[in-house]
């Protein structure tokens, strides 16, 4: 049986050297390239492929935003792709349903492997991210209004902004910024921005 793969990953030499490394398979074909996650998305639902493996970091929309939105609409099983061994990804990843979860520097190998594996019913993760989720904390500190006020930070804000935004006093965002600060081990409204976007939790 021929695995049919999409692949998305918005560097177009990545993209040509995998498809070709993996169309070398005797039971691979990859029937649709993708340049970002909105792409992925519409070839997946298009071309109902057997697997799609997406990277994270793409413009439009991020390969954690495709999964999401594909979680529980399609029998394609997903496949994440990517330099970033980070635990708030990879959390968000494993919540979004995705199969496998790799990183770039592996071995084409261990993805065809990984490929045939995951077809069989099976999941594969990086051993090295099944490490840093057991060694740190991956779970978001913030409350959800903690992390609206984060946000709102992050675009670039100001303290009385965001307090009309939020129907809140002044005195009262400058708390959730200060509680914010100590939760995240942080000095400063920029450190705090990204350590919260490095972890992965801002969605």
């Amino acid at each position: 049986m021929m695995i049919r793969i999409v692949i998305a990953e918005d560097q177009g030499m990545l993209l040509g050297a995998l498809s070709s490394l993996l169309n070398m398979e005797d039971d691979m074909e990859v029937v649709g390239r993708a340049k970002n996650g909105e792409e992925a998305v519409r070839l997946v639902n298009e071309l109902k492929p057997d697997i799609c493996i997406m990277d994270i970091e793409m413009p439009v929309k991020t390969g954690l935003d495709a999964a999401e939105e594909l979680n529980g609409k399609t029998d394609c099983k997903i496949i994440i792709l990517t330099t970033f061994a980070r635990p708030g990804y990879f959390d968000r990843a494993r919540k979004a349903g995705v199969r496998g979860y790799l990183l770039k520097d592996s071995p084409i190998e261990e993805l065809v492997n990984a490929i045939r594996v995951i077809m069989e019913g099976r999941r594969i993760y990086a051993p090295e991210l099944v490490d840093i989720v057991y060694d740190e904390e991956s779970e978001n500190p913030l409350t959800e209004r903690e992390s609206q006020v984060l946000e709102l930070v992050a675009e670039g804000k100001t303290t009385k902004e965001i307090a009309a935004e939020l129907y809140l006093s002044t005195g009262t965002v400058r708390n959730y910024i200060s509680t914010i600060l100590d939760k995240l081990g942080v000095g400063n409204r920029i450190e705090a921005i990204s350590r919260f976007k490095e972890k992965g939790w801002n969605k």
